[in-house]
């Protein structure tokens, strides 16, 4: 047939045209391929596929409600007089002024009387009639005028009372009276005046050595009983002691060493609550004497002469 040898030719000829393009599609798409496993590798991080994130619901906000607030005590005044006591507050009921009011009535003697304005408002701070009634009955004991004063932030305490512990208690009351107050506590505590000590007073204890060391009491031999000769000695040490009404004195029993050990202390002691009686009799205080006896134990003098047991046989008058 004519034409039939030309077909393979061109089938071959189709064939070298077609295979080149297949090659060169696959080598790209492996190309590809390559390329991005290659820069996975490089980075380390593969790229995640895109998602769509969920949809989220949000929770409606709401504002907290503010918790009511404790009205504040509002500010108070109290002074204390010879005359009584002064009060200015503002309570917040009916009840509150009348626990006050009778409080601080019971505190005053007769003759004081309480004064001032005690106001009533429900919606004020409130005032403890307690801790209030604490600073009336700390002040009480106050000396001259006395205040107590709150400005709203500060209780301040001043005046004069009579010791430290008083001040404090009254600080005490105070805070309690007003809870979460700065508490200024100004209260002055007066130095104690020593009253002036006279001249009989100052050379007491000389002229009492002087008196007694001129003027012996002595007893006779195994008794309580004052020598005849010594009684005028304690008339002067009576009068000694009356020129200064604060001096004390010690009476002190004493024996010599003839009786038995056994007894010598009684009678010692018998001997000095003899002359202390004596001394009260005579119009010296018995508070302000003590008597004491020592027995043997403190001679002035040999036993061994009769001179020197009479002097052992004594009482001496001295300051403790």
């Amino acid at each position: 047939m004519p034409g039939s040898p030309r077909r393979p030719a061109r089938i071959w000829l189709l064939a070298l045209l077609v295979v080149p393009l297949l090659l060169t599609a696959v080598l790209v798409a492996f190309k590809g391929d390559g390329l991005s496993n290659a820069t996975a590798d490089e980075t380390g991080t593969a790229e995640p596929p895109a998602t769509t994130p969920p949809a989220t619901t949000t929770a409606p906000t709401t504002t907290p409600t503010a918790a009511p607030t404790e009205a504040e005590v509002a500010p108070f005044a109290i002074v204390w007089n010879d005359r009584g006591v002064v009060l200015d507050a503002v309570v917040r009921d009916e009840a509150a002024k009348t626990t006050i009011l009778e409080q601080a009535e019971s505190l005053l003697a007769e003759g004081r009387v309480v004064s001032g304005e005690l106001q009533v408002d429900p919606a004020a701070g409130a005032l403890d009639p307690a801790g209030l009634f604490g600073v009336l009955r700390a002040l009480q004991s106050s000396v001259g005028e006395t205040k107590v004063g709150y400005d709203g932030t500060t209780i301040t305490l001043t005046g004069d009372v009579t010791d430290q512990a008083t001040k404090a208690t009254a600080a005490r009351a105070a805070a309690k009276a007003v809870p979460g107050a700065v508490v200024a506590n100004e209260l002055r505590v007066p130095s104690a005046v020593k009253p002036p000590v006279s001249e009989a007073c100052q050379t007491f204890e000389t002229r009492l050595a002087q008196l007694t060391g001129q003027h012996k009491i002595v007893f006779l031999s195994g008794t309580a009983i004052v020598n005849e000769r010594s009684r005028g000695s304690v008339a002067r040490v009576a009068a000694l002691l009356k020129s200064c009404g604060t001096a004390r004195v010690e009476v002190a029993g004493h024996t010599d060493n003839l009786g038995d050990p056994a007894t010598s202390l009684p009678l010692s002691q018998q001997r000095a609550d003899a002359v202390k009686a004596e001394l009260v009799r005579r119009g010296v205080p018995a508070a302000r004497i003590i008597s004491r006896g020592y027995g043997e134990s403190e001679p002035v003098a040999s036993n061994k002469t009769s001179a020197g047991r009479i002097a052992n046989r004594r009482v001496e008058i001295r300051v403790p």
